[in-house]
């Protein structure tokens, strides 16, 4: 059986057609051009990208027109010392700059919001925007290296200010509506901007959410803000202080101008500060750089996922995770994107498709979880809506497992590439992901990421193929950290990633790397289960579980118990089911037969809800250190940690 999981079935083959049309082949073909090279896979592309690293880059930065200065001086130096090399070392760039540069006509970003609400800004009128919004910044003394920060829904306004912000070399950091008080305060606290971006409210599930209390609290409590700009959504009133709050419109009206001026900055100048999830204690602050989001994001949307002029291109997510980072970085390639605010199951669980199909989205992002929420509901996308400009469904968050391959394939669309990605805040990207020259095997990813140097080390530190290890990143990439807020010596940003391997970036995901070169991810590190000793990745336990009709979500972690590791196993059963001892013997049966004799959970206990990130990730740490009397430290990192209290005192964990 574990041999079986390196070996897995093609289910799509791109045609020659969909292959030479793709901006990655027409790279190749120019770098063949260039180098007087043959290279003809991506497995060639990529192994040039990691062996010829200066040269790769510096062929991105041509490719794409990046708009700026490679500098004179060699493009990474030191060669490879991590943390501390240095991309175009003497180059100047200004990510919004590359992003409203040139003359595109036609429609920037698309947002549209559960309540109905459709918006459209066009390239002349996103301009228009962010030019008044960075004189306004400029005229309240925002400069280079001030921070900015945006409590809001996914909306236009979040990415114009993002883009105003960075125009003048100020730092941004988002955060969405629904995280509470404690959890804007554990992240802005820490930053101390001196411009927040809010509003009033949002939709959610059918409901209207107003927020207007929530941001008097926040705005109370963080004493470096010097001016709130509000963009209501709900038209809810405010009670506010008229010297240091402004609405959007008056900004638009009382700081008109059309000149505008982009800051150049190094490429090691911050652009965002992104928060790590902060469910073991408050949030790490990641600095990350202007010049390296831009590099790394044209390889993944410009690349990868194909993105070009005019292209259609969806994520759904919240500002409060990385993929609305990733996802504003379309524009990079003149593309539309495309925003949605809401519940992605409100009022059905065909919302977004309708999205997808009424706008002719060619790429589509979700999380894992939301394709394993429809396979569960046997929602059939296919017999409804034909799809026919969608090119790519991306999924991230966590591992897609094979038999969502099998949904989508049999259930979505056919014709359509799986592009399962992974990556995370801590690089602002991918390691592995899809692309659009190779085949998609049932359950793995593609492959790596260009220039990524990405292996799969064991317990010695060697790399390995067909076995479980390690992800690790053994070469330098744009998108490391600059460093941790306030993390004086680096001693934070050391121990989370190179404490393990030296000079090896140590990501902590556990995975395999397969024999046709692809990956399967088993979880995180930190959630292995150790019974008797043998590593476990909840990802193959979650397999099994989420294939049972009764049972709708599950959350396995590893137990001490008499000197070893006993699996215990949440689950949420769907209406009308109870946890019989034929369930009981169901489940077990699934996990022996179709995992190993291992992976069978000591325990399996009954529970409402499982706890998750604001990002949808269930949150396995978290249960953990409740099961084992720890104190869990930040609650407000979790989307529902009231479901916490059931996780305690458990009875039967205790024989």
């Amino acid at each position: 059986m574990e041999k079986d999981i390196f070996s897995n079935p093609v289910t799509w083959i791109p045609s020659d057609e969909k292959i030479q049309s793709s901006q990655m082949y027409k790279f190749m073909k120019k770098i063949n051009a260039q180098y007087n090279l043959n290279l003809i896979s991506f497995a060639d592309l990529h192994g040039w990208s990691v062996k010829n690293k200066s040269d790769f880059w510096s062929f991105v930065w041509e490719f794409f027109e990046v708009k700026g200065s490679k500098g004179d001086i060699p493009y990474i130096d030191p060669e490879n010392l991590m943390p501390g090399s240095k991309f175009f070392p003497n180059g100047t760039v200004n990510y919004a700059e590359n992003m409203l540069s040139g003359d595109v006509s036609g429609t920037a970003i698309v947002f549209k919001s559960e309540a109905k609400i459709r918006i459209e800004i066009s390239w002349k009128e996103l301009r228009g925007q962010v030019t008044i919004l960075a004189h306004f910044l400029r005229k309240q003394g925002v400069k280079k290296g001030d921070r900015v920060a945006a409590y809001m829904p996914n909306m236009p306004e979040t990415v114009t200010m993002m883009l105003a912000t960075s125009s003048i070399g100020a730092i941004f950091s988002s955060a969405s509506p629904d995280f509470g008080v404690d959890g804007v305060l554990d992240r802005f606290g820490q930053i101390e901007p001196k411009i927040l971006l809010t509003t009033d409210g949002y939709w959610y599930n059918g409901k209207e959410v107003n927020i207007t209390n929530k941001v008097s609290d926040v705005v109370k409590s963080l004493p470096s803000l010097q001016k709130v700009v509000i963009a209501p959504l709900l038209g809810n009133k405010l009670e506010y202080d008229v010297d240091k709050f402004i609405s959007y419109s008056v900004v638009q009206e009382k700081y008109f101008t059309q000149d505008i001026f982009f800051e150049p900055l190094c490429l090691d100048d911050p652009l965002y500060i992104m928060f790590s999830s902060g469910t073991t204690g408050k949030p790490k602050c990641i600095v990350h750089s202007n010049g390296g989001i831009l590099l790394k994001h044209l390889v993944e949307m410009g690349l990868h996922s194909n993105a070009r002029k005019k292209s259609r291109v969806f994520y759904f997510t919240t500002c409060g995770w990385m993929m609305w980072n990733w996802l504003v970085s379309g524009l990079l390639l003149k593309s539309t994107i495309y925003l949605y605010d809401g519940s992605p199951f409100f009022p059905n669980a065909e919302i977004l498709w309708d999205y997808v199909d009424g706008e002719k989205i060619n790429f589509m992002g979700v999380s894992a979880k939301y394709i394993d929420a429809l396979s569960k509901e046997n929602i059939n996308i296919i017999k409804k809506y034909e799809l026919s400009d969608l090119e790519i469904i991306g999924s991230t968050g966590s591992p897609l497992v094979h038999e969502s391959f099998d949904y989508i394939y049999n259930n979505v669309k056919k014709d359509v590439s799986v592009a399962s990605l992974s990556g995370g805040t801590d690089i602002v990207g991918c390691f592995v992901g899809g692309n659009p020259m190779s085949v998609v095997r049932r359950g793995e990813i593609q492959g790596p990421i260009l220039g990524m140097d990405v292996h799969v080390y064991n317990e010695n530190g060697e790399s390995v193929k067909n076995e479980k290890g390690e992800l690790v990143c053994s070469q330098s990439f744009p998108t490391m950290p600059l460093n941790f807020w306030n993390d004086v010596k680096n001693e934070k940003y050391h121990d989370a990633y190179f404490s393990k391997y030296r000079n090896v970036w140590c990501h902590g995901d556990y995975i395999a790397k397969t024999e046709n070169d692809g990956f399967i991810i088993f979880g995180r590190s930190d959630a292995t289960l150790n019974p008797g000793g043998v590593r476990i990745g909840t990802a193959e336990i979650y397999r099994q579980v989420e294939q049972i009709e009764e049972i709708l979500e599950g959350l396995v972690v590893g137990q001490i118990w008499k000197g070893d590791t006993r699996v215990v196993l949440f689950v949420r059963l769907k209406p009308k089911y109870d946890l019989t001892q034929d369930l009981i013997t169901k489940i077990k049966t699934k996990i022996k037969t179709g995992a190993s004799p291992r992976h069978v959970p000591s325990k399996i206990i009954v529970v409402n809800d499982i706890p998750r990130t604001k990002s949808g990730k269930i949150a396995e740490l978290a249960v953990r250190d409740l099961i084992h009397n720890k104190k869990i430290d930040n609650k407000t990192a979790l989307s529902n940690p009231e479901c916490l209290e059931e996780y305690k005192n458990i009875e039967e964990l205790r024989v």
